[in-house]
């Protein structure tokens, strides 16, 4: 067993939220481990006008003040997403509010985008400016904002420059009445203006919107038909659920928040397959929602996902998982007779 297996044994045995912040602290200091993925071209793909060695990324929520994006490519992920920022610092809501399922490979949170503000959080990238890695910001609204949909173009306007491409979380299920900006007129206004603002900046960084996996069929079908008539340039799919619950076996199954990990996998690669079909594979999707294995990224790729995000199965496997599920990935391709990542994405619609 080596040191960050011994190291994940003991911090699951705090307090979930102690825990990660004392991960933090060891990422920042240099502790993490380094792991130099070998070369592997069939894993390479360009999205975006980014190139991407290869297709896993570490999701939004571990980083939320991008205080250690380079620890984490460090341990082989092919990009890194920090995050949540609203402009205003906000403590978000009441302690507890992570809360582990190991019965279920399970973590339900109500975090409500806790984070230290714009200032704090441009400061931290523009340290790490022209360091190699493709790092992402994922923006969001101040809980007690008059103007959510403002809220979105002062952070995209104040970190320009400063990411290699930005996450609109419309998806969070823990700041009341966040999910309502997935409508399509609300929807319609945030994306349209976040394009014009683009379009006068000096930097013009893919903007990728970030959906919840509850939309029922007519929402999905309206939002995808709003993001193919707007400038974005991809979908996230998905954030967290808020159900879920039924198959559970946790005695912390009926906490609120946002559902993640295994239970998710299902039903957001459902929702993937289903916005894969929507959009017509031409608009580059993220897939999200309990990836635990190459197995289970090689499935999302296979519905129509150009790149897959995790998080949660890291927490409870460390970050042995990522050299992990690169080795399965690479072996998958070679043995469907897929020469590089992007033949495979959406095979399963063409069978």
């Amino acid at each position: 067993m080596d040191i960050y297996s011994l190291s994940g044994r003991f911090l699951r045995l705090l307090e979930a939220e102690r825990a990660h912040s004392l991960t933090i602290r060891a990422l920042s200091l240099g502790l993490g481990p380094h792991y130099a993925p070998p070369a592997r071209p069939a894993l390479r793909q360009q999205l975006f006008g980014l190139d991407f060695p290869n297709p896993i990324g570490l999701a939004a929520g571990f980083d939320k003040n991008a205080q250690v994006p380079d620890a984490m490519l460090r341990t082989g992920f092919g990009f890194v997403e920090t995050g949540t920022v609203t402009p205003r610092a906000q403590p978000g809501n009441p302690r507890p509010r992570i809360f582990r399922l190991p019965e279920d490979d399970a973590v339900i949170n109500r975090l409500g985008f806790n984070n230290r503000g714009l200032a704090f959080y441009k400061a931290r990238l523009l340290k790490r400016r022209n360091r190699p890695g493709i790092v992402g910001a994922n923006i969001g609204a101040n809980k007690d904002s008059d103007n959510r949909i403002a809220d979105y173009f002062t952070a995209f306007e104040a970190l320009n420059g400063c990411a290699d491409y930005f996450t609109v979380n419309v998806s969070s299920p823990n700041t009341p009445g966040l999910r309502g900006l997935q409508e399509p007129e609300m929807l319609r206004e945030l994306l349209h203006g976040l394009s014009t603002i683009r379009a006068r900046l000096p930097h013009k960084p893919p903007i990728l919107l970030k959906i919840a996996p509850d939309l029922d069929r007519d929402g999905r079908q309206e939002v995808a038909h709003v993001a193919r008539d707007s400038a974005i340039d991809g979908l996230i799919v998905s954030n967290t659920t808020i159900g879920g619950r039924k198959s559970l076996k946790s005695p912390h199954r009926g906490e609120q928040g946002g559902l993640s990990g295994k239970p998710l996998f299902t039903l957001s690669t459902e929702v993937l397959s289903d916005m894969y079909r929507l959009t017509e594979g031409e608009l580059p999707l993220i897939g999200v929602g309990g990836v635990g294995s190459g197995n289970d990224a090689y499935r999302k790729i296979r519905a129509g996902a150009s790149l897959v995000q995790l998080y949660t199965a890291m927490t409870y496997e460390g970050p042995a998982l990522i050299p992990a599920i690169l080795d399965t990935l690479a072996a998958l391709l070679e043995r469907d007779g897929f020469a590089n990542i992007a033949e495979a994405v959406g095979a399963d619609h063409n069978r």
